[in-house]
């Protein structure tokens, strides 16, 4: 996801540090108490993950009040039916997934972006969870040392550190294609913590059956497409292998920009216009972070720009519209495999 560096000046007060390190999960927002039985010694807890994005991640038992980091990590623990063992989410691109919305408005919301460490520690969490690495870093919301210090296991996203480099600037580089297993891996990850394993099969189950549904049908191996997150000055398109990578293998169409393994590189309006894709697929986020962030503003710059407006796709306005969310890799990118599917078909362009 391209993010936009805010500069954080919330510091954590030592006060609230030490209150959180002597008391339990009295006060603030209380959640309600799990349905499944607790489960402790004997019950396959403490349980740990060996390597989660190269650390160990140790609970005592299913966390009660696990906060949610991202969008993509709270939406996964909504499908899960965890609403009532949830103190918070944060980091928002999009309105929550459809059939959602109840559970999801059971849930404090710390922040539509990320919120500050101190305003986290003040659910009294026994869990956080992300999808990106920065989310858990210098800038984000803290890195995950200063969580493990308070007592609170954190989790991060495989899909944002197995087979990607994220050391430099920008977004990473994508060292291995990104595939839909390393979603379903984090789906199963945290259905284990929760001790929900049942629900967790069940989930994975249902969207790889969406995916061979999607995908049972039309040959689109000659059709180019392009991926645009946001941004109209520098725009940020999909490289070759993260989630628009999973739905373009999935459909056998060709990326324009797979010759760059980088996650979203920011590419001028000159080599879009020079690849000529046959379609355009636009992220439609609701955020306010960066310019042309609305599929209507994205939209409204192809049509006037004198680069862009000639382009094959926006001629014949072959636009798909995705959420953020869709475009990251969640369990969303499934819908992303199931439209882009449909509007190839829609537009003439299958076999």
């Amino acid at each position: 996801m391209p993010l936009a560096h805010p500069v954080r000046s919330a510091v954590l007060l030592l006060a609230g540090a030490l209150l959180l390190t002597t008391t339990g999960c009295g006060g603030g927002t209380t959640a309600p108490a799990a349905k499944e039985p607790a489960a402790g010694p004997g019950q396959g807890f403490p349980l740990t993950l060996a390597d989660n994005c190269g650390q160990r991640v140790t609970v005592d038992r299913p966390p009660q009040r696990a906060v949610a980091l991202d969008q993509g990590a709270a939406e996964i623990m909504l499908s899960l039916g965890l609403a009532d063992r949830m103190v918070g989410t944060a980091t928002w691109t999009d309105p929550v997934l459809k059939g959602l919305e109840k559970e999801n408005a059971k849930v404090p919301r710390l922040a539509d972006r990320y919120p500050s460490f101190e305003k986290v520690l003040d659910t009294e969490p026994d869990f956080a969870a992300a999808s990106f690495a920065y989310t858990l870093g210098k800038g984000g919301v803290a890195t995950r040392d200063r969580f493990e210090k308070l007592g609170v296991p954190t989790y991060l996203s495989p899909t944002d550190c197995v087979g990607k480099d994220n050391s430099g600037d920008g977004d990473g580089v994508r060292t291995e294609p990104l595939t839909m297993e390393t979603v379903y891996g984090e789906i199963r990850d945290l259905a284990e913590v929760f001790a929900v394993r049942e629900r967790g099969e069940k989930l994975v189950a249902d969207l790889k059956s969406r995916v061979a549904k999607a995908t049972a049908t039309g040959d689109f191996e000659d059709v180019t497409v392009l991926y645009w997150y946001a941004n109209a000055e520098s725009p940020y398109m999909a490289g070759c292998c993260g989630a628009p990578g999973i739905v373009t293998r999935a459909l056998g169409a060709k990326n324009v920009f797979d010759d760059t393994r980088e996650e979203w590189p920011q590419i001028n309006w000159e080599s879009v216009a020079d690849r000529d894709p046959d379609i355009l697929v636009i992220g439609d986020l609701t955020r306010r972070s960066q310019s042309a962030e609305s599929a209507a503003k994205k939209i409204e710059f192809l049509e006037s720009d004198p680069v862009t407006r000639n382009m094959t796709a926006v001629r014949e306005k072959r636009y798909v519209l995705l959420s953020g969310q869709a475009l990251n890799p969640t369990l969303r990118t499934v819908e992303g495999i199931e439209k882009v599917a449909a509007a190839l078909r829609s537009y003439g362009l299958a076999k």
